[in-house]
């Protein structure tokens, strides 16, 4: 557990990048606005529309006992719901940094050149930016649909598919974040999973906080640069474990 909440306290130290770079980070926020605005009116949309689409999709249940066919209906509803905005939260993450792209590069710069005094060279383009973003939706509809079929299972449904969400979801955005630098560093695939099961509880730590925070209305635009900056720090970490030890105290000259 303890490495678990050091990756919580990971997303903290992103938000106390707000002190170092105030302008640099407030810049941030633009594009998890832009994207929020969107994502919100599309689950409005969703939920508006959701009970005339369950009606439509249970015709079987008419002939039902009043009592059992809203209780179905009711029950898919919520799992569709859930599965949606799992859908939507990692989706949301994906969106938003290829859209911000070039400032949240800057946010990650700001995060290297202050805590080692240099900025990996390794390239992370445009083309590699896409690629996670479109592995982190595909990862995302996978996690929604097993958030909708684990939400149909009886009484315990809704509450086990959203711890679920949050966990699968939480991963998911902890390894999308620290893309980038990992990325950064000339490390591939193979090496890049390496290090991130090495450091699964604090990976989890920090993913499910930033998580939770987005589920908080408004939560997801105000986060997102904190999140940028703290995934900064976790990959350092991650990839320079002697970054994360406090340097080693001198002897004093009494002591000699």
């Amino acid at each position: 557990m303890r490495e678990f909440w050091r990756g919580v306290a990971t997303l903290g130290r992103g938000f106390a990048w707000w002190r170092r770079r105030p302008g640099l980070m407030a810049m941030g926020l633009a594009p998890a606005a832009v994207v929020a605005v969107v994502f919100a009116v599309g689950l409005l949309a969703l939920g508006f529309a959701l009970p005339g689409l369950v009606e439509w999709a249970t015709p079987f249940a008419e002939h039902w006992d009043g009592f059992w066919a809203v209780a179905l209906r009711v029950l898919i509803a919520l799992a569709v719901l859930a599965g949606a905005i799992a859908l939507a939260v990692t989706t949301f993450t994906a969106v938003v940094l290829l859209v911000g792209e070039l400032v949240y590069q800057r946010i990650w710069q700001s995060v290297e050149r202050d805590t080692g005094g240099a900025v990996p060279e390794a390239r992370y383009s445009m083309r590699h930016a896409a690629g996670d973003a479109l592995s982190l939706v595909l990862r995302g509809a996978a996690i929604a649909l097993a958030s909708l079929l684990v939400g149909l299972v009886p009484v315990a449904g809704t509450a086990l598919a959203a711890v679920l969400g949050v966990c699968l979801t939480g991963w998911t955005l902890a390894d999308e974040l620290t893309q980038r630098g990992l990325t950064a560093r000339g490390l591939g695939p193979a090496e890049r999973r390496r290090l991130r099961r090495g450091a699964r509880a604090r990976m989890l730590g920090f993913g499910v906080a930033t998580q939770l925070c987005f589920l908080v209305p408004g939560g997801a635009i105000a986060v997102m640069p904190a999140a940028v900056a703290g995934a900064a720090l976790l990959a350092r970490e991650l990839a320079e474990p002697s970054s994360a030890r406090p340097p080693a105290r001198r002897p004093s000259p009494r002591g000699r």
